[in-house]
């Protein structure tokens, strides 16, 4: 019998690794993986454009907390999707970008040949958006490099990893060597004397969760310890769903509301679980360095950049949350009291600044399913949901604040609803969606469980907002719509369009979320961005 090719042992490897679904687009060069992949269990989706495969692979991982996987062609192909890279390295979404490279027979060090599709080094081309890159050095070492990126990827700190395979090694035939064993150390439990003595003195003691605690599924015990100290919790973009929203100790998103961000000014203990206080958190880090900051973090360097903390615990979030002993603290029923006077004068805000937005927030509140995934682009309906809907557990929202990259939502709710985890609901607007509009073939073709829900107001309504702000004209935000219902039924998926966020809206949704097929609502609607867009923080800087 002949030895497996390099394109099988790949497939053997993602076999191994657990993998469900992979992303992505045929080329000249990575043919033989799509022949290997269609003798396994593994659902290989065929997009439409190579950022949508990376997109969607992001959008998988944050739904299931599982490697996303996006299978890419050589040079232009790989290229297409550096910026779905930086997204996920920004938001730490374990993705794996799997590219072929030229021939390892045609490739001469130094010289760019001209053979097709060449880069003089297409694996550097990775390097600011990935956590790290690898290419495989022949045919017999294919599974061992994917199993090392692999792991890589899904490390703590979590994020996307580059793959690249010349592409003769996929059809040579081969004995695999063996992937080498991955020996994981127990997590060490650093000593938590000082901080617990901290926290236990603190008057009026705080939780900043961040992405990080997420991903160590750290929910339940960071609720816990929050209860026995009677602190409020915050929580980040990237931590959104990590405690139930009726949680007692949960604070309304998002802290760029004067009202939440009191609750940070007041702290004289934060205890920050799995961030980096980001800018897009901080107002640019205008928000006060603590009085006394605890940092619980998988790195020490990424704790400390941008706030010093006066102590700081090295390791899981989990495992070190759950060895804190601190004995509970009277308080819960006053915060529980503050919290909801809180929350009710954000909602007011909502409700007065905006009554648009509080009725798309309202309607995705009462109709959406339990196990619904909700992905919301780079667009004012987006800022929105990414700053003030109700997300009622880990992984159901997926927002591109890392990085920022619009046109992210439509590409990435083809990974969630990909993904099993519940219906993808897309929320983007009409400039965000055109980026990858061709891949309505794409959710027609796989009949993926998705709604769209397109916000058309006609144009880029946070540059027009922007531009308005500033006294100046308008320039490159204004167009006329195409017919995105039109669109859509050209290829085959089902659409309506309503006018604001009313009943009909609310109707229609609660209609297509029911469905079992994909299809897409468009919202004709203009609306004012939230406290959490930049141009509106309440914290000034020097101007």
């Amino acid at each position: 019998m002949p030895a497996p090719t390099g394109a099988q042992h790949l497939v053997d490897a993602l076999t191994a690794l657990g993998t469900e679904v992979v992303f992505g687009l045929p080329g000249v060069h990575n043919l033989p993986l799509w022949e290997a992949l269609a003798d396994t269990d593994i659902r290989l989706v065929g997009v439409r454009h190579e950022q949508t495969a990376g997109y969607a692979a992001d959008g998988y991982a944050r739904a299931t907390g599982k490697l996303g996987v996006a299978l890419v062609t050589t040079g232009p192909g790989a290229a297409n999707t550096l910026a779905a890279a930086g997204e996920a390295m920004a938001s730490a979404a374990p993705v794996l970008i799997i590219a072929t490279d030229i021939p390892s027979t045609l490739r001469r060090p130094g010289v760019v040949r001209g053979v097709l599709h060449e880069t003089s080094d297409q694996q550097a081309m990775f390097a600011p958006v990935t956590k790290a890159g690898f290419t495989v050095p022949s045919a017999d070492q294919v599974a061992a490099t994917l199993h090392r990126a692999a792991r890589l990827a899904l490390q703590p700190q979590s994020g996307p990893v580059y793959l690249g395979i010349p592409t003769d090694f996929l059809s040579e035939r081969t004995p695999a060597r063996r992937p080498p064993r991955s020996h994981a150390r127990p997590s060490e439990i650093p000593d938590l004397t000082e901080a617990e003595a901290l926290l236990a003195a603190a008057d009026r003691p705080l939780i900043w969760a961040g992405g990080g605690a997420l991903r160590a599924e750290a929910g339940e015990a960071i609720g816990k310890l929050a209860e026995r100290l009677a602190a409020p919790v915050l929580t980040t973009f990237g931590a959104r769903g990590l405690l139930p929203v009726d949680h007692p100790c949960l604070a309304p998103n998002p802290v760029h509301a004067p009202e939440v961000g009191a609750l940070w000014d007041e702290a004289d203990v934060v205890l920050a679980i799995g961030t980096d206080f980001d800018g897009l958190m901080t107002q640019n880090w205008l928000m006060p360095q603590p009085k006394k900051l605890i940092a619980i973090n998988v790195d020490p360097d990424d704790a400390a950049k941008n706030y010093r903390p006066d102590i700081t615990l090295v390791g899981d979030a989990r495992v070190l949350v759950e060895a804190l002993k601190v004995e509970e603290r009277p308080g819960i029923a006053a915060l529980v009291g503050r919290l909801a006077k809180v929350s009710a004068r954000v909602r007011r805000r909502i409700k007065e600044e905006e009554p648009q937005a509080a009725d798309l927030l309202s309607t995705l509140d009462e109709v959406l399913p339990p196990d619904a995934v909700v992905v919301a682009d780079m667009c004012v309906a987006g800022y929105w949901i990414g700053g003030f809907h109700r997300v009622r557990a880990p992984r159901k929202l997926a927002y591109p604040m890392g990085w920022g990259t619009l046109g992210y939502g439509f590409p990435a709710a083809l990974g969630a609803g990909a993904a099993g985890a519940g219906r993808a609901i897309c929320v983007t607007g009409d400039g965000g969606f055109l980026f990858g509009c061709g891949d309505l073939h794409t959710l027609a073709q796989e009949q993926l469980p998705v709604t769209t829900i397109i916000v058309d107001d006609g144009g880029y309504g946070m540059l027009r907002y922007d531009q308005d702000r500033a006294g100046l004209p308008r320039r490159g935000v204004d167009w006329d719509s195409p017919d995105f219902v039109g669109l859509a039924r050209s290829f085959g998926v089902h659409a309506d369009r309503v006018s604001g966020f009313g009943r009909a809206f609310r109707r229609l949704l609660g209609e297509f979320v029911e469905s079992d097929e994909p299809n897409v609502l468009v919202v004709r609607a203009k609306m004012a961005p939230p406290l959490n867009t930049s141009p509106r923080w309440y914290r000034k800087g020097p101007s």
